[in-house]
């Protein structure tokens, strides 16, 4: 179509100027002969075609430039440095889109700023001194300066300038050298390390002459094994002497490569025995010397000292290694949490699904309800050990130091676990307690507990078969526990690994994979936390050996008297508590009704702290007030503390999901009068309100 019309556009002109001709001959009133005319028409045809070729050639011309300019426009905007044009005050007048991220802001909005703001203050005289040199000297100048920019670190740009010619303006470029400038500080400063190591490294020299055999060792080479400067003489034996028999036969391979140009350049490491009898890692460098024969005469090197640097490294693949352990065992680790916590969680809304059921069977009611217990049972002991390492780890645990009756708590830990053993086909023994008069110390109680369950729970886990043995000696100024078990035993190479984080002694036997691998890891942290220390001897495929110590602080026996509370004999008290329920969890609050039904002749339910003073307020007979203590709008904790403003005698217990050490002594100091933690236990529920009322 283009074509066509230009042919049109030449056909329009070429028949304008004919007309032009003709009138023009007729105004002059010419008269040409018919050749003549042919001649001109021809002239005209001629020079008609000379301007349509022009004009083809300008359109082309015309296209070409348009390209270039877009070629330049693209090469200028997308270069990967940035390009400025500055006023002769500095002013930005034009720069492209890399100039622009370099300074961090829209180009629009950079056009007419002064460039010299955005170099830092202590780099900003290196830039005016370049602009000057530009000015005076008309020649191109270069610098390095640091540009700061809003919202971003200071980084290092090399700056170019040189100056138009017509105009005056600075014509600059900027690349970024921040990356060329730290690799370059850092291979400065390796050098400046390399050369204060060098001086401090005192390297041995050697010069070995090939055809006498006699070597010279300078005074550092000697003292590198440990000789003085007249203690060694100067003969090649010294050096096979010293050296390591397997590495004098190599080196001397090497050596022989050296001299007859198979190499050009011996470089070895080999071990050296120091006068006392270490032997000291060697770095060997040597190069020989040739006649103009081609004979090599000398061999002269150095030999450096690398016994720490072989240390480190060996270190460094140690740590490596062990990184590489712990980075496996964390994803063990999750992956095992991560079963942990859905199979319970199977388990309870699994069977909890199935109670509503409508045909179910009262058997089949208990028996799921029992899987749903074991499963909340299982799912807490789990909380409760990420719950402890992380207090431990933080240095949160404290201690709790009490009386405590060793022979009654290994007594409960052997008819607690009795039955359990029994079922699983093994016998449980109870070999060796204290005399009486050594039967108490102070000691935490609920940490002895924790160990002694733990050590048990795991004998459990790993024996199929044989006994389960526990007990207790008094050696000296301790007591020394042990939990012995007949179960597949521990590989004596992970021995001292079972007691570190998210390790279990056999990853590859599937009952490792039940439970946090934290149990023994809580227990050793208590154990230490006690004064005392444990350890472990095993013969894998007969049994396992657990001993713990305690420091034996005595203390006089004394009788003491339990009370326990059975669910019998609170079936009997009567309806007569006026109790406040603040609790904002819809299945919590119906648990607790459920628990506290029986002896309550009325139950207030709010779901905020601040109903819960509102509701005190207005029932200033309220007995019992079980206070949750994170809650919407007001916490428990302020509402325990207005509650007090106005009653002081209304009995409070505060019920927490945190079960951290310290919130006993939080809600006291709040006002409560005791606490309890979830999931809440009925029995222990009904004791502390037995306690007060």
């Amino acid at each position: 179509m283009k074509k066509a019309k230009d042919k049109s556009e030449k056909n329009h002109l070429r028949e304008d100027a004919e007309k032009l001709l003709k009138k023009q001959f007729e105004k002059n009133d010419i008269n040409l002969a018919e050749a003549d005319l042919r001649k001109l028409l021809h002239e005209i045809e001629v020079h008609q075609i000379e301007l349509e070729l022009q004009n083809d050639e300008l359109i082309a011309a015309r296209e070409e430039a348009q390209l270039l300019k877009e070629k330049y426009i693209e090469l200028y905007d997308f270069a990967p440095i940035g390009y400025f044009t500055l006023s002769k005050d500095g002013s930005i007048l034009e720069l492209n889109l890399r100039g622009a991220k370099l300074l961090g802001k829209n180009r629009l909005r950079l056009t007419k700023s002064d460039f010299s703001l955005f170099v830092s203050n202590n780099t900003r005289p290196t830039f005016f001194e370049m602009l000057e040199k530009v000015t005076i000297g008309n020649i191109r100048e270069t610098c390095e300066v640091i540009l700061e920019t809003n919202g971003k670190e200071s980084f290092y740009v090399l700056l170019s300038c040189t100056l138009t010619e017509n105009e005056g303006r600075y014509l600059l470029t900027a690349t970024d050298i921040t990356k060329r400038k730290q690799i370059s500080d850092a291979l400065q400063e390796s050098e400046e390390r390399f050369k204060l190591a060098m001086k401090a490294a005192n390297d041995g020299l050697f010069d070995w002459n090939l055809e006498t055999n006699e070597i010279y060792y300078s005074p550092g080479w000697k003292k590198m094994i440990g000789y003085e400067d007249d203690e060694l003489p100067n003969d090649f034996s010294v050096w096979e002497k010293t050296t390591d028999p397997e590495d004098v036969k190599l080196s001397l391979e090497q050596q022989q490569k050296l001299i007859t140009r198979q190499i050009d350049r011996f470089v070895m490491e080999f071990k050296m025995k120091h006068k006392d009898g270490h032997w000291v890692d060697i770095l060997s460098k040597a190069e020989a010397i040739f006649n103009d024969e081609g004979k090599a005469v000398r061999m002269v090197g150095t030999h450096t000292d690398i016994t720490k640097r072989k240390v480190a490294e060996k270190e460094l693949i140690f740590a490596k290694d062990k990184a590489e352990e712990s980075d496996r065992l964390k994803s063990a680790f999750l992956a095992n949490m991560s079963h942990e916590i859905r199979t319970p969680m199977n388990g309870i809304l699994g069977f909890a699904g199935l109670l509503k059921e409508p045909k179910l069977t009262g058997e089949e009611k208990q028996k799921y309800i029992s899987i749903i217990e074991k499963s909340g049972k299982r799912m807490l002991n789990i909380i409760n050990d990420l719950v402890d390492i992380s207090k431990v780890e933080s240095g949160l645990m404290k201690l709790l130091i009490s009386k405590t009756n060793i022979n009654d708590q290994i007594q409960y830990i052997y008819a607690f676990f009795k039955q359990e053993v029994e079922l699983k086909g093994l016998q449980i023994i109870f070999n060796k307690q204290l005399p009486v008069e050594h039967a108490n110390i102070t000691t935490d109680r609920e940490k002895l507990f924790a160990i002694l369950t733990n050590l048990v729970k795991n004998a459990i886990k790993y024996s199929d078969e044989g006994t389960i043995e526990l007990g207790c000696e008094k050696k000296g100024d301790f007591l020394e526990f042990f939990v012995k078990d007949t179960g597949i035993g521990i590989p004596k190479d992970r021995q001292s690994a079972i007691f570190e984080r998210f390790v279990q002694a056999d990853i590859a036997d599937k009952r490792a994979f039940q439970g946090a691998g934290l149990g023994l890891t809580i227990t050793k942290a208590y154990v230490e936390m006690l004064g005392g220390s444990i350890w472990v001897q095993s013969v894998e495929g007969e049994g396992s050996e657990f001993y713990f110590t305690l420091p034996y602080h005595a203390v006089p026996e004394t009788i003491e008297s339990v009370m326990e509370i059975s669910d019998d004999a609170e079936s009997g008290r009567k309806k007569s508590l006026k109790v406040l329920v603040a609790e904002d969890d819809d299945t919590s609050e119906l648990l607790l009704k459920v628990t506290i039904n029986d002896f309550c002749k009325q139950i207030i339910f709010v779901h905020n702290g601040k109903d819960a003073v509102v509701a005190c307020q207005e029932n200033p007979d309220i007995d019992l007030v079980l206070m949750d203590i994170k809650m919407p709008i007001m916490s428990g904790y302020e509402a325990v503390k207005r509650i007090r403003k106005f009653n002081e005698k209304v009995i409070i217990i505060a019920q927490t999901a945190h079960g951290l050490k310290g919130d006993m002594e939080i809600a006291i100091a709040a006002g409560c009068n005791d606490y309890i933690s979830k999931p809440i236990s009925k029995p222990l529920l009904v004791s502390i309100i037995n306690k007060y009322f």
